[in-house]
């Protein structure tokens, strides 16, 4: 792969790392697919190892023959970009989790029918725009043994730089989609719903009737107001977590953590 020390941040081929946002890296760069930045060796390696395809990568000098030694030599005929820690934290503006960021060509997602096709459980992000809430939900949702994640399009993107360090690279371990179709449509691939709302017809989320259903879609709402009525009235289900001393709820994130191992399917 070509080595390129940077002596200036001048050159055309670090707009990718520096001068677009993630809109634009979304659409600019490769309309059909787009690109995405994946940051610090681990989730670099997760990505690679999940058949990602890599773009670019900009690694500190110090880490070509350290901590990212084997990425340099896995990704193949593409540029690497080098330079002394100040210079690259200038060009980015934040300094490189462990010294390496790798642009990244986003995959193609699969459909709702593909997703669905011999899941158990499913997880729905409704509404959710925070990035550290979605990455902490996708690496909650790989280690609990979700099947499938999918979005409504006012979430934020799980390929975020942000969301994916948070999830560890988990964003690459778990197959997810946008989901433009009513979350009633989920019926007719198989699915019952639970919606995780705190309202006076919940039921408690250790309920033995929930963790029974074959196929079950766990619904999670944003984190301000949470699932809109007309979601909670046509679930299923709704299920809430009961709570202590005065506290009205828990953060999304970690809400999504104790639904997923309450709620999955037992063996």
């Amino acid at each position: 792969m070509p080595i390129i020390h940077l002596t200036s941040l001048d050159h055309p081929g670090l707009a990718v790392f520096a001068a677009l946002t993630e809109a634009q890296l979304r659409n600019r760069l490769e309309p059909e697919k787009g690109i995405f930045i994946a940051e610090s060796p681990k989730v670099i390696r997760t990505a690679l190892s999940a058949g990602i395809t890599p773009f670019a990568l900009l690694c500190e000098e110090r880490h070509l023959d350290g901590d990212a030694a084997d990425i340099v030599a896995r990704v193949g005929d593409i540029p690497v970009y080098t330079g002394p820690r100040e210079m690259l934290a200038s060009l980015t503006g934040y300094t490189l989790t462990r010294g390496v960021l790798c642009a990244m060509r986003r995959p193609a997602l699969p459909t709702v029918e593909q997703l669905t096709a011999g899941a158990e459980r499913i997880a729905i992000i409704k509404g959710v725009v925070d990035t550290t809430n979605i990455g902490a939900i996708f690496r909650s949702a790989a280690a609990l043994g979700i099947d499938a994640v999918m979005l409504t399009p006012d979430s934020c993107d799980p390929l975020n730089r942000r969301a994916v360090r948070v999830s560890m690279g988990s964003v690459f371990l778990v197959p997810w989609t946008w989901m433009h179709d009513p979350l009633e449509s989920l019926a007719a691939h198989g699915f019952r719903t639970v919606a995780m709302a705190l309202t006076a017809a919940s039921v408690p989320i250790d309920d033995p009737v929930l963790a029974g259903e074959p196929r079950l879609a766990i619904i999670l709402g944003t984190e301000g107001d949470g699932l809109p009525r007309e979601t909670v009235a046509a679930a299923d289900y709704v299920a809430r977590i009961p709570m202590s001393h005065g506290v009205d709820s828990l953060n999304v994130a970690a809400a999504s953590a104790v639904a997923f191992w309450q709620l999955r399917r037992k063996r």
